[in-house]
């Protein structure tokens, strides 16, 4: 008969060898393995994290570069190119098309902006975006791109002036506004008191432009003038001296004239008083 103390000292010696061989590096894997699989967790929620704020960065970075607000719709309907622009940014911005965008403007190519010009905005799809301030927005003026309309079943005001003297030559109708020939340098005035909304060039067909803002979300457009003396914010007076006939972007000396109102272009015959 085996002597216990013997099988009880072998019996453990088999023992610790099984787990020092087996059990510990058993429990050593399956540490390392859950150390493994923690860190894998914690990596995806690292990734899953880094993703989302990338995303969120991606998402502010695209607002940032959206085109400049600077140039934004008005009621009145042109945008005026800031810094940074591209004609696929403005035309995502608006909800336009860019070959809409270059037909309306006459443009050779998506690349044929500049800064500081104007464009033609289609704002029957503009309009659905946020409010634009009524008057020019940090430097913006614009135009609805609409078909000539009554605007509203308000009554017009009468208290309007002609613009310039002369012979009305083309009416309402074909075009947003009517013309009126004259002489190179003769006055041009303001039709109403109101505000300088918008002085410059950059939109063809109009050269030289004046935009003025008057009550009621009423807008002035005087066009082709040789020389604009007033400046953008300046109050003006009915009857006062805004520019001098010209010929600028077009083929004969005239003033071509508009009135808009909430963004519409209106016959200025309601306006204007008889003569």
């Amino acid at each position: 008969m085996p002597c216990p103390s013997v099988h009880v000292g072998s019996r453990w010696r088999q023992d610790n060898r099984f787990i020092f061989r087996r059990i510990i590096p058993a429990a050593l894997h399956l540490q390392a393995s859950f150390k493994r699989r923690k860190n894998n967790l914690r990596l995806t929620i690292t990734s899953l994290r880094l993703m989302a704020l990338l995303a969120i960065a991606a998402l502010l970075n695209a607002c940032s570069t959206a085109p400049n607000v600077s140039g934004d719709v008005t009621t009145a309907g042109f945008y005026k190119v800031a810094q940074g622009d591209t004609l696929y940014g403005i035309a995502r911005k608006f909800r336009q098309t860019v070959p809409g965008l270059v037909r309306l403007n006459g443009l050779k190519d998506a690349d044929d902006i500049r800064v500081d010009q104007l464009l033609r905005i289609n704002s029957v799809r503009a309009a659905t975006r946020a409010p634009a301030p009524a008057a020019r927005a940090s430097g913006a003026a614009a135009v609805k791109e609409t078909e000539p309309d009554a605007a509203d079943s308000e009554p017009a005001p009468r208290d309007w002036a002609w613009p310039a003297d002369g012979a009305q030559t083309a009416g309402f109708g074909a075009k947003k506004g009517i013309e009126i020939a004259g002489k190179s340098g003769q006055e041009i005035r303001a039709a109403n008191a109101g505000s300088v909304s918008f002085v410059g060039g950059g939109i063809r067909g109009y050269g030289n432009l004046v935009i003025l803002k008057h009550s009621g979300n009423i807008l002035s457009v005087y066009a082709h003038n040789k020389t604009v003396l007033v400046k953008e914010g300046q109050a003006v007076a009915k009857g006062q001296k805004i520019a001098e006939m010209g010929d600028s972007d077009s083929d004969s000396v005239k003033l071509y004239f508009e009135i808009r109102r909430n963004g519409k272009p209106v016959d200025p015959a309601g306006y204007l008083p008889k003569r």
